[in-house]
């Protein structure tokens, strides 16, 4: 027992030395893995039933019944998956009882050969990325063993059923420590485990366990044990593309100044709340004056009302005037307004005439393209222009003042079309 012991332990020294701790836990991202596992194992096989009178493998003196080194194997297992693989097995397991147990004394041995399918329960479950070094097979198959009696110097071929799981902890990039508790159930065994026959009442039925540790080797071109690989299934990658793309699409579908064209398509992206737009988002402007045709019909509408004296009230002549649609546009690099900004002036000319006691600011824009003193300068005349219109159109110098607000850089300075509309003198009314 102890020279095992001290095999095993040189073992795991040697591979712990070479592997010099500082191992990558996480695996390798990818579709590719090792297939092929070796495994090498010992450990105590343990006949649960049947015995005759006076024979039995434990020792009830000692923890667990005591231990004994007894069965010694190795396993060849190819992964059909990821999840899924086949495993050949071969053993060698010794029975006999314990010395100072109580029970009579008795040689039986066996080999046996397994077949068994195999699932990585810590990929079946999704959970490589969290539990680092450790893993988990479960396995369950056929099992059939040739058994030898010495007693009655004979021999006898059984089989049945074999079910267990095996953790695992890699202590290197292919190697990896792996016990294993495994449950036999044979349906063919005329044998005691004693080696007499046994009881009619137990006659083809047989039990035993079998508690093992080993070394697991994975081989192939991966650098990797293939139990640790981290596979990421064409079919997943496949549903991953998808959504990404659909997130894509209902990123571009995002239509930020709800006019009815989405955002990839929409050249002008600000344009203002319930004015017409063309398929490009742009406001229709079909006498490139700068005022959008839906705005600028609503404001000569309102001029003519306001000269008609109907409904058109003086709050909400004042609110088109204070929130910047009646505005007097300006081509670039012009400090004059253009000339269809002229009805914008004259709707402002009219309200002062029609209120002689209100006072209106003017307030002068440039776009952000170009020299920045320069067209903070510019703002400040086109403000000084319209001003000088006012003036000469019989509205008194002290009720109008005039400054230069600077450059706009609300808009995309990209776009010609938002442009236009930062190049404007715009009013308020002070009272």
């Amino acid at each position: 027992m102890k020279n095992y012991l001290l095999l095993l332990t040189a073992i795991f020294s040697f591979n712990f030395s070479n592997a010099q701790v500082a191992v990558d836990t996480t695996g390798t991202l990818g579709d590719s893995y090792n297939r092929w596992t070796i495994d090498v194992y010992f450990g105590q096989a343990k006949g649960i039933k049947p015995y005759a009178d006076g024979y039995y493998s434990s020792d009830p003196s000692r923890s667990f019944g005591g231990f004994q080194a007894n069965s010694f194997g190795a396993a060849a297992r190819y992964m059909l998956s990821p999840k899924f693989g086949l495993k050949l097995d071969l053993n060698y397991d010794k029975f006999t009882n314990q010395s100072g147990s109580g029970s009579l004394e008795f040689e039986t041995y066996q080999y046996r050969v397994g077949f068994q399918g195999v699932v990585n329960a810590v990929r079946l479950f999704g959970l490589e990325e969290s539990v680092g070094r450790f893993g988990l097979l479960l396995h369950g198959g056929l099992q059939v063993a040739r058994m030898h009696s010495d007693v009655l110097d004979l021999d006898e071929l059984n089989g049945g059923l074999i079910v267990g799981f095996s953790p695992q902890f890699r202590i290197s990039k292919s190697i990896s420590l792996v016990g294993d508790i495994s449950l036999l159930n044979n349906f063919r065994q005329h044998l005691n485990w004693d080696g007499s026959y046994a009881d009619k009442s137990e006659n083809l039925s047989g039990q035993m366990v079998v508690m093992t540790l080993g070394l697991s080797y994975s081989f192939g071109n991966q650098k990797i044990h293939g139990d640790w690989a981290i596979i990421q299934d064409k079919k997943d990658k496949e549903i991953a593309d998808l959504n990404s793309r659909i997130g894509e699409i209902e990123t571009l579908m995002n239509d930020s100044d709800k006019d009815g064209v989405p955002d990839y398509l929409d050249v002008e992206n600000n344009s203002l709340a319930g004015v017409a737009v063309d398929t490009k988002g742009r406001m229709v402007d079909k006498n490139n004056n700068g005022v959008p045709d839906e705005l600028e019909k609503y404001i000569d509408n309102s001029i003519t009302n306001n000269n008609n004296n109907t409904s058109l009230s003086k709050n909400m002549i004042e609110q088109l005037i204070n929130e910047g649609y009646i505005a007097a546009y300006f081509d670039k690099a012009i400090s004059q307004p253009n000339p269809a900004s002229s009805d914008n002036i004259g709707f402002v000319l009219n309200y002062l005439r029609n209120n002689p006691t209100a006072s209106v600011e003017i307030s002068g824009y440039a776009d952000e393209v170009g020299n920045s003193a320069k067209n903070e300068k510019l703002a400040a005349t086109r403000a000084e222009n319209v001003k000088a219109i006012l003036v000469k159109a019989g509205i008194n110098p002290s009720r109008l003042s005039a400054k230069g607000a600077g450059i706009d850089s609300s808009v995309d300075k990209n776009s010609e079309y938002a442009r236009r509309l930062v190049r404007k003198a715009v009013f308020k009314i002070t009272n």
